[in-house]
């Protein structure tokens, strides 16, 4: 990502996509301490503008004039992964009232109230994938652990049969870190979801069940408030973000307490700091360093830098939730940090749903995984980890450890 427009508000020197990618903190304080606002170039090529300090990703996140809908970008100014109609009809892409009237449909789901109501579930599923990797003594802990558990918790809430979810991981990780030089996997990966997602919401027509996907085609058929499109996409919105986000919040949680023995140690002594250490390692090793893409419906002025109707904003979650103008010791992982108004999870109207289902899952994989394998320890050297190839998502390929 390198800088290219010198009447911007900073000229930064050459930043390349790859350095963000394996160290965003470093790259993103160096965008920070040269100024609040950058003209970018993007991975595809494209200019952006490139939001860095806390304050002003924060104020932006709930402006109004900044629309999700790409039918607010400039003409040749957005070249985002397409998507076909059936599955871009999501909350992602859209602003009120539309939002407002899906989001509602489906908000009810994802309350804290209803949330605690999963919590011995999802013990139970945490419970029984420890109890598998047991007797192993090794393993991949994404594989084994942090990406099987919110999987099956969210399939379990939207009532995909097991059978019919192998598939999965495969398909969202194809999506988030697309290769540039095979882009009919991503092409296949895409078309495989969309043949799924029809398919079950036939046999759920069908025959419905006690689950949330059997609600949401009984609002569309019997109340007409969904479109079609509409809950095509809310269901393939719902598995996706609840997966991919939780998946990296759980596997980056767990390298911060292996690489910081001190914290592990204070959280195994005193489980009930779970719930402040979920905020805290949601801010600082967050799974999105990237908010989601936004376009001026008018010229705005963000962080005294005017930006044009239709250019695309990207509002860096990363860089905010390390500025040391909001976080003392923003470098530093301290679970009983307080004041932790992190935006790791969004902001506004746009703010994660799924956010307090995230945070419950995140705490009892923790407080399980130190409970039952107090030597728990990585296995290979820190340096030799690779995250996923993303601006967009952080998280880990793999994490192997011993126990």
């Amino acid at each position: 990502m390198n800088s290219t427009d010198p009447t911007s508000a900073t000229t930064t020197a050459d930043d390349p996509v790859a350095a963000l990618i394996a160290d965003p903190y470093a790259g993103y304080a160096a965008l920070r301490e040269a100024g609040p606002v950058h003209r970018v170039t993007g991975p595809d090529g494209l200019p952006v503008w490139l939001v860095t300090r806390y304050r002003d990703v924060r104020q932006a996140m709930a402006d109004p004039r900044l629309a999700l809908d790409k039918r607010h970008a400039a003409p040749g100014n957005y070249r985002g992964f397409a998507l076909p109609p059936a599955l871009d009809a999501n909350l992602l892409n859209m602003d009120p009232p539309d939002h407002t009237r899906i989001r509602r449909l489906v908000s009810k789901a994802f309350t804290p109230r209803r949330v605690e109501e999963l919590r011995g579930p999802v013990e139970r599923i945490a419970d029984g994938l420890l109890d598998a990797m047991a007797p192993l003594g090794r393993a991949d802990l994404i594989t084994a652990y942090a990406a099987p558990l919110p999987i099956t918790v969210i399939c379990d809430l939207l009532g995909v049969p097991a059978s019919d979810r192998h598939d999965f991981r495969a398909w969202t990780d194809t999506l988030i870190a697309p290769d540039p030089e095979r882009p009919h996997e991503a092409r296949a990966a895409v078309g495989a979801m969309l043949a799924f997602f029809t398919g079950l919401i036939a046999r759920k027509r069908e025959h419905p069940g006690d689950d949330l996907l059997s609600d949401l085609i009984a609002v569309h058929d019997q109340e007409d408030r969904l479109t079609e499109d509409e809950l095509t996409s809310l269901a393939f919105l719902i598995l996706f973000a609840g997966y991919e986000n939780t998946v990296h919040l759980i596997g980056n949680a767990v390298l911060a307490l292996l690489t910081h023995p001190g914290q592990a140690a204070a959280l195994r002594a005193d489980p009930a700091l779970a719930a402040g250490a979920v905020e805290e390692f949601a801010r600082f090793d967050g799974p999105a360093p990237l908010a989601i893409r936004r376009f001026p419906r008018e010229d705005v002025t963000i962080g005294g830098v005017t930006v044009p109707a239709g250019e695309t904003v990207l509002l860096a979650l990363a860089s905010a939730n390390r500025d040391p103008e909001q976080f003392p010791e923003p470098d530093r992982l301290d679970l009983r940090r307080s004041e932790n108004q992190h935006l790791a999870l969004g902001h506004g109207i746009h703010y994660c749903l799924g956010a307090p289902l995230a945070r419950l899952e995140t705490e009892i994989a923790l407080t399980a995984l130190l409970r039952r394998f107090p030597g728990l320890a990585l296995d290979l050297p820190d340096g030799e980890l690779r995250h996923r190839p993303s601006l967009r998502a952080r998280g880990l390929l793999a994490l192997p450890v011993r126990y």
